[in-house]
């Protein structure tokens, strides 16, 4: 475990756009901001650290239009398939804890989720599966029939229950269904996998997946505003932007089954059972520390072994996705973003010191492929702008504190 005192206790909310607004930001103030028009985003929040230091921190536009409200650094968000990272961190933890195994057997009679509803499988393929199929998405699944996260009124039909479901049902539906291919073959990008390791990670802890990410790795790093997102626009946190789509995006009906037509970004969509796989709200400072934490470098303490950290990033030879991490790139950059509606993702960690986040809070047209837009952003604005904001610690934090 790696001792709290280590990472600084940081007030988020003291880091806003005003540390920031002088002259020597002038230049990569205009350039965010100049992108974010662009592509005529609500809100948007940038964060940049080099070499452990929170270096820039800035929000441009909105983080609740009917309200005025303008987006500050210090606004959490949802950050959507980042929360694999988070989710992948908190297994490899319960692995160093001697609670897991990666080659762990997940269903089956000796399987770690052997309650009596995951042992009414149609497929004896799933008795494969192991822990660390589910984190390199070799599991068997592939979204051939559509995401199971996102065809509830199917599975309610199908399970001959009412709305809203429960993650167990999620689950159980996929197992009542053929494998699209056998375990540990290939990897195909799956958020069920993702869900099924929420269950994994409760059982083999003996706590609420959020209680326990919250205890065993945030807090340790001094992290105290990320949360497990809840789905209706009323139950935002305190701080939460309000989520937006496209202009034309169409409301849907909610995801309770109350008939209510709603945008899929505020109650549409069932975020709250994305959990382990898209459910995370946090802010982009705290998200950055927390991925300076899980990178491998030196210059910020890692809240994993080094053995853990390395199996994370492992892909065969470019054959499976890496453990929580999108891509691991020849370089060594590692990458992973997140999309849903109302939410737009990207963290790179690059092997020069630099760790670049961009959070929205609002989806764009080009989908899952806009966190793409962003990271080619970065490339072109590195060297001129990127690497001329000035060093300045901004978190203010005493020597020796991370």
């Amino acid at each position: 475990m790696i001792e709290s005192s280590k990472y600084a206790r940081v007030d988020v909310l003291k880091v806003n756009n005003s540390l920031t607004n002088s002259d020597e930001y002038s230049a990569i103030n205009h350039q965010l901001e100049q992108f974010v028009n662009k592509w005529d985003l609500v809100g948007a929040s940038f964060c940049i650290a080099y070499k452990g230091r929170i270096i820039y921190a800035h929000s441009f536009g909105m983080a609740n239009k009917e309200e005025g409200i303008a987006m500050q650094p210090y606004h959490i968000m949802r950050v959507a398939s980042v929360s694999k990272l988070i989710t992948a961190t908190a297994v490899m933890k319960l692995v160093e804890e001697g609670k897991l195994r990666l080659d762990d057997k997940v269903f089956g009679p000796n399987g770690i989720l052997n309650d009596p509803k995951f042992l009414n499988y149609k497929d004896n393929r799933v008795e494969l599966i192991t822990v660390h199929n589910l984190l390199n998405h070799s599991g068997g699944w592939t979204p051939r029939w559509g995401d199971h996260l996102f065809i509830k009124d199917v599975i309610a039909r199908e399970l001959n229950k009412d709305l809203p479901l429960e993650v167990d049902d999620y689950i159980v539906f996929a197992l009542s269904k053929r494998l699209h291919f056998q375990p540990g073959t290939h990897s195909s990008y799956s958020n069920i996998g993702f869900v099924i390791l929420q269950r994994v990670i409760e059982k083999a802890s003996g706590k609420d997946y959020e209680r326990f990410v919250k205890d065993e790795i945030f807090e340790p790093l001094n992290i105290f505003d990320a949360h497990l997102a809840n789905n209706w626009d009323s139950l935002r946190y305190d701080n939460e932007v309000r989520y937006y789509e496209v202009p034309e995006a169409e409301k849907v009906l909610a995801f309770d089954g109350s008939k209510q037509s709603v945008l899929k970004s505020r109650g549409g969509n069932d975020v709250r059972a994305l959990g382990a796989a898209g459910g995370w709200v946090i802010s982009p400072i705290s998200l950055t520390r927390f991925a300076m934490a899980v990178d491998g470098r030196n210059d910020f303490p890692d809240i994993l072994s080094k053995q853990s950290v390395e199996a994370m990033k492992e892909t065969f030879n470019g054959k499976f996705q890496p453990l929580g991490w999108r891509w691991v790139k020849d370089d060594g950059t590692l990458w992973r973003s997140g999309s849903m509606a109302g939410t737009s993702a990207l963290v790179v960690s690059r092997p020069d010191g630099y760790t670049l986040t961009f959070t929205s809070n609002q989806s764009h047209w080009k989908g899952a492929r806009f966190p793409y837009v962003v990271d080619r952003f970065f490339l072109r604005i590195f060297d001129k702008y990127i690497k001329a904001i000035p060093h300045h610690n901004l978190l203010g934090v005493e020597k020796g504190k991370y």
